[in-house]
């Protein structure tokens, strides 16, 4: 029988119908997801980060992932929302203290519970394994079970008491109904932000135009000294007339009129006056006693009111 040449059938060639699908291993999921980072496909390690989908990094992972600028970098359909390190939020994790660690069993002679987990809820007590629900704050950034926001229901942070409100809940490694609502509340977030990021650019160009035609303006200032330039230069000629006064000069009126009174009569000097003594007029500097000969005055001194 062995010896016809012909072949051994299989058991799927006897089996007829369709062949089943292997199924993944609930508990390797969990691992990948919950010990894993999600790009670098390395264990998880301080500090940890979460997109705004709920999937956890390593921050040293992300930040060499957005320093790559090369033509060949491979986009990761796990990193492809993240243009920056603001689009991650780093994780306050609360440290389990039943964690032995990776020095629990060295010699894989000991039972390794997988669902031992090196965080944990702060108000419950829950592992952080996958076997729970877990959210975390995109306000602060703090990590809490489920249950615990459920059952003590607030508006601030259980652990710093930062205010927050629904849509700053993100499930951590959700279903895939979670994962499509928090897409749709982060492209509206983005969304948002670009809006209004061209409304205050917007606002400033218009403040940048306006204070420019306020420049190209003349200010107050610049009448303000011509009208003073005239008020100097009319002083001036006051003071002019004042000096041509004194010596005996009367000096014209700007308009041939009179006064409202009547006609305002030629000033005299008092020196010509006849009605004042001469020892009144001997006071004043234009009296023939002030006055010098070309002999008497030397020519190195400071004029004075005394020299003619």
């Amino acid at each position: 029988m062995g010896c016809d040449g012909g072949t051994i059938p299989k058991r799927h060639e006897l089996v007829k119908g369709p062949r089943k699908v292997e199924k993944v291993d609930k508990n390797a999921e969990l691992v990948a997801q919950w010990y894993y980072c999600t790009l670098s496909q390395e264990k998880l390690s301080r500090p940890i980060v979460a997109c705004e989908l709920g999937r956890l990094y390593n921050k040293d992972a992300i930040i060499e992932f957005l320093l790559d600028k090369s033509s060949d970098k491979v986009l990761v359909e796990a990193a492809s929302h993240i243009k920056s390190i603001k689009n991650v939020i780093e994780l306050n994790l609360t440290d389990n203290p039943a964690w032995t660690g990776d020095k629990g069993n060295t010699k894989g002679d000991k039972y390794d519970d997988i669902q031992s987990a090196r965080f944990i809820c702060p108000i419950v007590g829950l592992e952080m394994n996958g076997r729970h629900r877990f959210c975390f704050l995109r306000n602060c950034g703090c990590v809490f079970s489920e249950r615990a926001l459920k059952e003590i229901k607030t508006d601030a942070c259980h652990k710093c008491g930062i205010p927050f409100q629904d849509d700053d809940v993100i499930v951590l490694n959700g279903a895939k109904e979670d994962v499509e609502m928090l897409k749709k509340r982060m492209e509206e977030r983005r969304l948002k932000s670009k809006l209004g990021k061209k409304s205050r650019k917007s606002k400033a160009a218009e403040t940048i135009v306006k204070s420019v035609a306020i420049e190209d303006l003349p200010g107050p200032s610049q009448v303000n000294t011509e009208k003073e330039t005239t008020n100097n230069n009319s002083g001036e000629k006051r003071t002019i007339a004042f000096c041509k006064e004194a010596v005996g000069e009367s000096a014209p009126s700007s308009s041939g009129k009179g006064s409202k009174n009547g006609p305002v009569p030629p000033k005299r000097s008092i020196a010509k006056s006849e009605e004042k003594s001469e020892a009144y007029k001997s006071i004043f500097t234009s009296h023939s006693s002030a006055k010098r000969s070309k002999e008497e005055s030397s020519n190195w001194i400071t004029h004075t009111a005394y020299y003619f």
